[in-house]
């Protein structure tokens, strides 16, 4: 690594700003740095800046996830509502990014709403503002009980615009605004908002953490009103002393449900845990179910025949539902309990998901790095393959896997080297977005990632598909593991992937450089198989013949094709001609001129004339038995350059 290079390290120590990774580009140009000293600063810059905007994210998501434990510990010992309000608004701001944050409620006995906690604001009218139910942006969160953003207030004819409103906002300078409903049960008592005082678009990531916020502002109020009602009814003592015991018992339970819950998170417990706890809180048996058709959206607990059931979910994404048995009836504060446990099962599988994304993109990283950098330490490499549970001390076998669309099959080249189908690149792609492609790739890559996780292996997205990087068992071979995973990819995004395999690799913890090699060589055995019709399949590149020992071994394989039919290929490159594809279509049809002629829509005295140029170009014993298949088999090596070159 040169020194100048190593100034990306240095950068990404010291978290600089992205502008100044330009620096040592500039510099080495400065200096008359040559075009290959450039070229490596340029592709140093770029891995570095992938690994920063990583960073950046995986910071993002740790500060959003800390936030949400922080509200939660805040309600956890709620003295203050104010104080806790204040906390999500700031939080909510500071997470977004926004310039201002909000939350206002709504005021039942005036019939209208008001602004109860701002944080950025600067004008003392916006933060007085009272406005009627059904009222600008947020009585329209309010009336749906769903988020909305608008990137341009003023010009959005959504919600009704009023002076007073208008006014407030144009005043404050706000343009870009995102609301989230505060709900208790189905009632909206307010909403949350953040907003800019410049054009943005809010991510949909952004929606679901302001509704977790709004969520965890809606317990607290709910909290507070509880304690109050609760604080009224021992005021009341000598004149209701059922009442007050009551309540003492409605206090005692939720009491038990909070040290339980708040128990259940901070010792790391999963969604098992949670309903364990309240099975025996609500003297019940409580489950996670991954879908309830019956659960509703709203996140109230409803009852079903013998069952009550809270829907599990965030930000609008239903993520299940815990579901209560043995209890015929809740009373409200057992109900409230469900709903309570439901909110926090939402957050620990929120919390789960994210990990296991953290922990995908890891093992990509690693693999990534076996593949690129296979000269790394091999003792640090080990120690991260141990930390992810993969062992790189025993025979591994690289797979590559490409999915297979509704349109995939055998590559357009090859269709037109056979002279099979006149159909056109743009009419074989024409119901393809460039977002499936993308999405294909993504979900092609997460199968991977868990088959490998399962396998203790690695995974990684690369060249338009996916690569793993398996162990080989005792009664495993290289064919078997790539029929295997074919099969379970298929399976699992019901969508064909053909899998090429490589030979062992020995221990890659020793020497992980033929992991490279292994991986092309597994790449050839993917185009392989789908330049034989055999998309979909598994295979190694001993499953392929004489084929496959060109592929395990490449050679000579472009001497070999330019010996055997070099001169054709060299005369139809000059002359715009097609005998290539005339002698691919001559012996698919079993060297019969008629049948020929057909396959390629020509008349057959042009036949006649194209396979006399063929064998004054390659000799008058071009169709003996011994020369037809050396030529066959050439023209399936030629034809599958082709396939990779493009």
């Amino acid at each position: 690594m040169s020194h100048d290079q190593a100034d990306y390290l240095e950068l990404l120590a010291r978290g600089a700003a992205a502008e100044a990774y330009e620096r040592p580009a500039l510099l080495a140009r400065a200096s008359g740095a040559g075009p290959e000293t450039l070229a490596a600063l340029e592709h140093a810059k770029q891995l570095a800046l992938r690994v920063r905007a990583e960073l950046e994210g995986r910071r993002r998501r740790e500060a959003e996830l800390s936030a949400l434990f922080e509200t939660a510990h805040d309600l956890a010992g709620l003295r203050d509502l104010d104080a806790v309000l204040r906390a999500i608004v700031q939080r909510a701001r500071s997470l977004l990014g926004t310039e201002v944050a909000y939350l206002s409620l709504n005021d039942p006995s005036a019939g209208d709403t008001y602004m109860r906690v701002t944080e950025g604001s600067v004008s003392a009218r916006f933060q007085q503002v009272r406005l009627g139910m059904g009222e600008g942006l947020g009585g329209l969160v309010a009336q749906t009980a769903r988020p909305y953003v608008t990137d341009s207030y003023f010009d959005d004819a959504r919600f009704e615009h009023t002076p007073s409103i208008d006014t407030a906002v144009r005043d404050e300078g706000l343009v870009a605004i995102l609301g989230v409903p505060l709900m208790l049960g189905s009632q909206v008592i307010g909403v949350l908002f953040a907003a800019d005082r410049r054009a943005r678009v809010f991510e949909r990531e952004q929606v679901a953490l302001l509704a977790s916020f709004a969520a965890h502002a809606a317990v607290a109020i709910d909290t507070a009103n509880l304690l109050a009602e609760t604080r009224s009814a021992l005021a009341e003592l000598e004149k209701a002393t059922e009442i007050i015991r009551d309540h003492s018992g409605v206090i005692e339970r939720a009491s038990e449900v909070h040290d339980r819950l708040t128990e259940v998170v901070l010792r790391g417990g999963g969604v098992d845990d949670v309903a364990a706890a309240l099975s025996e809180v609500l003297d019940g048996t409580v489950r996670f179910t991954d879908s309830h058709p019956d659960a509703p959206g709203d996140g109230r607990a409803i009852r079903r025949d013998q069952e009550w059931v809270a829907a599990v979910s965030a930000g609008g994404e239903d993520l299940g539902a815990l579901v209560l048995r043995g209890h015929a009836d809740l009373d409200p504060v057992d109900r409230r309990t469900l709903e309570r446990g439901a909110m926090v099962t939402s957050l620990l599988l929120l919390a789960r998901r994210s990990a296991h994304e953290a922990e995908q993109r890891v093992r990509g990283e690693l693999l990534d790095d076996l593949l690129d950098a296979p000269d790394r330490d091999p003792r640090l490499l080990r120690e991260r393959a141990d930390r992810l549970g993969a062992d790189l001390d025993v025979p591994h076998v690289v797979l590559a896997a490409r999915m297979e669309g509704p349109d995939s099959g055998v590559p357009e080249h090859e269709s037109a080297g056979r002279g099979a189908s006149g159909r056109s690149a743009e009419g074989r792609g024409a119901g393809t977005s460039v977002e499936r492609e993308s999405a294909d790739r993504q979900r092609l890559w997460a199968a991977a990632s868990h088959l490998a996780a399962t396998r203790s292996g690695l995974a990684a997205a690369r060249d338009g598909g996916a690569v793993l990087l398996l162990p080989l068992g005792l009664d495993d071979d290289a064919s078997e593991l790539a029929r295997r995973a074919a099969r379970q990819l298929g399976g699992a995004l019901r969508e064909p992937v053909t899998v090429g395999a490589s030979a062992s690799v020995a221990v890659p913890a020793d020497d992980p450089s033929p992991i490279a090699g292994a991986y092309d060589q597994a790449r050839r055995c993917l185009d392989a198989l789908r330049l034989l019709g055999r998309a979909g399949q598994g295979a190694a590149a001993q499953d392929l013949g004489f084929l496959g020992l060109l592929l395990a071994d490449p050679g000579d394989i472009d001497g070999f094709v330019g010996r055997t039919m070099g001169e054709v290929v060299a005369y139809d490159r000059r002359r715009g001609t097609d005998l290539v594809r005339t002698m691919d279509a001559y012996f698919a049809s079993g060297m019969s001129p008629a049948r020929t002629k057909d396959e390629l829509h020509v008349h057959v005295n042009t036949v006649a004339q194209r396979l006399e140029r063929i064998g004054r170009l390659l000799g008058p014993d071009w169709q003996s038995p011994g020369r037809a298949l050396e030529i066959q088999l050439a023209l399936r090596l030629h034809a599958m350059s082709e396939a990779v070159a493009r």
